[in-house]
């Protein structure tokens, strides 16, 4: 079976949420403790940490205040939102969908636990965010990364944007004005997908600080970070075309190697120098996302089976058997139990 390595997150996102815990009035020291960390620990820009912890901060902090929306007001993503070296990128770019293009690409370098994409619309483009992992908190969570993403976006445009539509896959809450004030936009609940819908006309305007020289200068550095963390492997790059085109329908092997500029031997070859099979990386990309579809209520199993690429809803079974040792029903019942609602 794949082995995959440790996701983690920058000792600097890791402060930056912090410092919000501590700003939302949560004592972030008592949490820092469990994993043996101080708050000095985090000063070291370069290092990275398990990115485990971050999903246990966001359940203790979550825990301890009570707070259902802990962090989400829009001058405290504005505040510790910041992406330091991604964010100075995106600053560079001609538009803010290239910026966003940016962010999709090199969100890694700041946390492996969440992924970007970016799906085009008559009115403009979607911009989807998920967690690798879901956990107790994972509602507030998701919520601080889209007023975070879009508070960045507002940083580099500088201009106050306000989304065309935004969508949850969790059920409506009873008080909807926290979302308004946050985002400002229609708010939907029970849909498919996390994800927000930005204008045509803002994702194409000047960015009032581009720079070809001074964008191409930070993508090189994140380039050599992204290369140190091992994300210039067959294995991440596999791992990203299947997420990006799973949900069409499961890729083959062809396809996924096309769209790489390879042929399917080389693929193949140069999988197996690092001990793994293209079904495998399938196996772990399909393992990730059915959790994350499980825990959204609002999909029957057969929708999350096809999401998956399965053929029939039998096969989805096996897996789910084989990845959480219970039926998708089950598991997902599990997981109802293990979230805030």
């Amino acid at each position: 079976m794949i082995i995959m390595t440790q996701r983690t997150v920058s000792a600097s996102w890791l402060k930056n949420l912090c410092d919000m815990f501590v700003a939302e009035g949560v004592n972030v020291d008592s949490l820092l403790k469990e994993f043996g960390l101080r708050a000095k620990d985090l000063q070291d820009s370069d290092a990275r940490y398990p990115s485990d912890y971050v999903g246990h901060l966001w359940d203790a902090a979550v825990l301890q205040t009570g707070n259902r929306h802990l962090g989400l007001r829009r001058e405290l993503c504005d505040r510790y939102g910041g992406l330091h070296q991604v964010g100075f990128a995106m600053m560079a770019c001609p538009t803010l969908l290239d910026a966003l293009k940016i962010l999709q690409n090199y969100l890694p370098v700041v946390s492996e636990e969440v992924s970007l994409s970016l799906e085009q619309d008559t009115d403009g483009c979607w911009v989807l965010l998920s967690l690798a992992k879901h956990h107790y908190a994972f509602r507030t969570r998701i919520e601080f990364s889209f007023l975070t993403t879009l508070m960045l976006c507002t940083w580099i445009t500088r201009s106050n944007i306000v989304p065309l539509a935004q969508e949850w896959t969790f059920a409506a809450p009873a008080d909807g004005s926290p979302y308004q004030q946050a985002f400002g936009c229609p708010q939907t609940f029970d849909q498919p997908e996390n994800r927000i819908l930005i204008s045509r006309e803002v994702l194409n305007a000047e960015l009032p600080t581009v720079s070809a020289t001074v964008c191409e200068l930070h993508q090189n550095v994140l380039k050599e970070q992204m290369a140190r963390m091992g994300f210039a492997s067959i294995q991440y790059r596999v791992y990203t075309e299947i997420l990006r085109s799973l949900r069409y329908g499961e890729p083959r092997l062809g396809e996924i190697a096309d769209a790489m500029h390879m042929s399917d031997r080389t693929l193949q070859r140069k999988l197996k120098q690092e001990g793994l099979t293209y079904q495998d990386v399938l196996d772990q990309t399909r393992q990730e996302l059915a959790e994350q579809y499980l825990a959204n209520s609002s999909l029957s199993l057969m929708e999350v089976s096809q999401l998956l690429g399965f053929l029939d809803l039998s096969n989805f079974y096996r897996a789910a058997k084989r990845w959480f040792g219970l039926p998708p029903g089950k598991y997902r019942n599990q997981l109802g139990q293990q979230t805030i609602v």
